[in-house]
């Protein structure tokens, strides 16, 4: 178990707050909110606590200068303030002396957010490359970190790792309830354990195919991965997307685990990629200008009736083109009979979970994480750089020397 908030006397003390706040905003105005409150508890526990409380996170991709403009943090600190009935100061730097004055004239329960810590990126991408001397100094900041951003723990950046490697680092809520999750969902799943996998591209989803084929009972495939797979079948997917260089891959699962792999018998196609009606196909049917862009309702009962017998399912990708109302119906009937799943039911993030929220399904599943590249990771079996650096409760981490510049 890795230490948490609640592992530490924070009062009176610096507590920097790793957030995921990368929020959707148009016209300077949030549009989804939702990662913003996830990250509450955490931050309403440091302030209760007393702490000094001071809040990072990144937004978007900073490339140049112009990006700066539109991917700023000052509006997620309007709605902090919204949403903690508290002042919230925003401090438009990632560092010097205006951002340091800030934080030594802090009180106990004040709460500060700097800018966007992907502002560093325009200078030899300092935050993305994990910057040493960038990790040092923000980690001079404070005397605790807390890492509450599993939508970024996967990456290995100045802002978790660079921080936690220098000074006394736990995790928030929001992390502790993700792998809480998570984990055990993967190290001993509840059988049969049924994974839905869908999005567009087989080489997204190698290793988890890899990892996950080995403990399933039966892997779902839908989305622009199950035209690699038909393909490697010996079916003709007309001008449908097909990943090429991962033909041979599917060819060789397809071989070795046969009866866990479970592949659509029908595709609702169309002579090209718009929201128009599509026809419903046999995968033998297709022609050389059919494009597949949803899974037929035929594949739609059958992989229900894998949902229905799962005691544990995970999901990470959809089934089809969803964001056209006339290709929806396959994700929508996923989403349909996991509901109808009395199970673990786990969103692995990403455009699955984006997709469950815009057709009305959040309520109706156990768990959606908030970090689609972070879940990916763990259920490929690999390390997340920005937990793992944190330490476990039962280590001793008296000997971290915060360095002052």
């Amino acid at each position: 178990m890795k230490k948490t908030i609640k592992d530490f006397n924070l009062k009176n003390k610096k507590v920097i707050i790793r957030c995921d706040f990368n929020v959707p905003i148009k016209d300077f105005k949030i549009t989804d909110n939702n990662r913003i409150v996830m990250s509450i508890p955490t931050i309403k526990y440091a302030i209760d606590n007393g702490a000094k409380v001071i809040l990072m996170s990144h937004l978007g991709k900073i490339k140049t200068e112009a990006d700066k403009k539109k991917n700023t943090l000052k509006p997620v600190a309007l709605e902090l303030e919204k949403l903690l009935n508290t002042k919230v100061k925003f401090i438009p730097f990632t560092r010097g002396k205006e951002l340091e004055d800030a934080i030594s004239s802090m009180n106990s329960k004040d709460v500060l957010l700097m800018e966007n810590t992907r502002f560093e990126d325009l200078d030899g991408k300092k935050e993305s490359n994990n910057d040493s001397e960038l990790g040092k100094y923000w980690a001079s900041l404070g005397d605790i970190f807390i890492n509450d951003a599993f939508g970024t723990a996967h990456r290995s950046h100045a802002s978790n790792v660079g921080i936690a490697e220098n000074i006394d680092s736990g995790i928030g809520f929001l992390m502790e309830k993700e792998l809480e999750i998570l984990k055990p969902a993967i190290d001993k799943p509840k059988k049969p354990f049924i994974v839905i996998l869908g999005g567009a591209k087989v080489n997204d989803k190698i290793k988890v195919i890899e990892n996950l084929v080995e403990i399933a009972d039966y892997i779902l495939i839908g989305g622009g991965m199950c035209h690699t797979f038909l393909k490697a079948d010996g079916y003709n997917m007309g001008n449908s997307l097909i990943d090429n260089d991962n033909i041979d891959f599917c060819a060789n699962i397809l071989e070795k685990y046969s009866k866990k792999i479970i592949l659509p018998i029908d595709l609702v196609v169309n002579n090209e990629f718009k929201d128009t009606k599509g026809i419903v196909k046999s995968i033998n049917e297709l022609e050389e200008s059919d494009i597949s862009m949803d899974i037929g309702p035929k594949t739609i009962k059958l992989f229900a009736k894998y949902i229905k017998e799962g005691k544990e399912i995970i999901w990470n990708g959809p089934m089809g083109v969803f964001e056209f109302k006339n290709f929806e119906a396959g994700t929508k009937g996923i989403c349909e009979a996991i509901k109808n799943n009395p199970g673990l039911t786990i969103i692995g993030g990403g455009d699955s979970a984006f997709a469950l929220k815009k057709l009305g399904y959040e309520k109706d599943v156990t768990h959606i994480s908030t970090g689609g590249g972070a879940s990916l990771a763990l259920f490929e079996g690999t390390t997340l750089p920005g937990i793992d650096i944190i330490p476990d409760k039962a280590d001793d981490i008296t000997n971290f020397k915060k360095k002052t510049f």
